[in-house]
This record gives structure tokens, sequence and C-alpha cells, in this order.
């Protein structure tokens, strides 16, 4: 049963990766990358990684991508004519994709176990309490200008948009 969830979230998770970059629709594409966010915090909680898949839900899904959604539909983006056709693009992400595919499987097959072994993670690792200590006392800098920077560009995107009004 769980790999069968592994195969089902990671074919929805490529799916809305493809789809999000072959749409010309920013909308579609916002949207498409909700579908993947969503694969991946399905992704993490099968890791056991709860409290990463809660925050993936949260704050990447949740709350950016509502800014984003927000963003795209104020700024009222129409799809332009490209110069590419969608079948080159997608010709070119295929053959990107297949020579890494290649080169990773003969990487691969080249060095057998060169991997390190895994560690057991500490006591406490990954619960919510050590996530909160982490986020408030080393990187509460980074935390903060993170959200900051993101107060900046929903600004900047009002006043855009206030612009051509």
């Amino acid at each position: 049963m769980q790999l069968l969830m592994f195969y089902g979230f990671g074919f929805f998770a490529l799916f809305g990766a493809i789809g999000m970059v072959m749409s010309r629709q920013p909308v579609m594409s916002a949207l498409l990358l909700i579908v993947n966010m969503f694969c991946l915090a399905g992704l993490y909680a099968q890791l056991d990684a709860h409290v990463i898949a809660a925050l993936q839900l949260i704050v990447y899904a949740g709350a950016v991508m509502v800014l984003v959604l927000f963003v795209i539909m104020l700024l009222n983006l129409r799809e332009k004519q490209g110069i590419v056709s969608k079948h080159q693009v997608a010709l070119q992400a295929v053959g990107i994709s297949a020579l890494g595919f290649f080169v990773t499987a003969i990487i691969a097959r080249l060095e057998p176990g060169k991997l390190p072994a895994a560690k057991e993670p500490a006591e406490g690792f990954g619960t919510m309490a050590a996530v909160g200590k982490l986020l408030f006392t080393d990187y509460l800098l980074p935390f903060e200008i993170a959200s900051v920077l993101l107060l900046a560009a929903m600004v900047g995107a009002v006043i855009l948009a206030k612009s051509k009004v």
C-alpha cells in the first residue's frame, strides 16, 4: 500500500510539474504548482517527516500560493504569443530529462555502494519543539528577512497594478 501511495504521489507530482511548465496560462500554472506542493507533502508524510509535510501545506501550498494567485489575478496577466512552440519545449525537456537519467544511471553503475550509511536521527529530531527552537534562535534573522521580502513583493505588486488603472 505504501509503495502504491508513493507511486501515486510521485505521478501526480510529476504531472503537476510538467503541466505547470507547459501551461501558457499563469493561473493554471499556479494551480498545478499547488497540486505539486500537495503531492510533495504526501511524500514527506510517507517519510515520517510530518512537521515538514504540515509546513509544506501551510506555508507553501497555503500562504505563498494564495499570494502568488492574488498577484497574478491582480496584475491581470494575459497569454502572450511565444516564439517557440510547445512541441519544441516538450522535446527539449524530454531530451534533457533522458540525458540526466542516463548520466545518473551510468554514475550509479560505475560506483556502486559508495553512498554513506544513513545515521539515526537524534532524539526529538523533526518534532515541532525542535523546529520551533531552531527557527526562533539560530534562524530568526533569515525567517524575518523572508517575511519582509514577501511583504515588499506584495506591496510592489499592488503598486504596479494600481498605476495601470
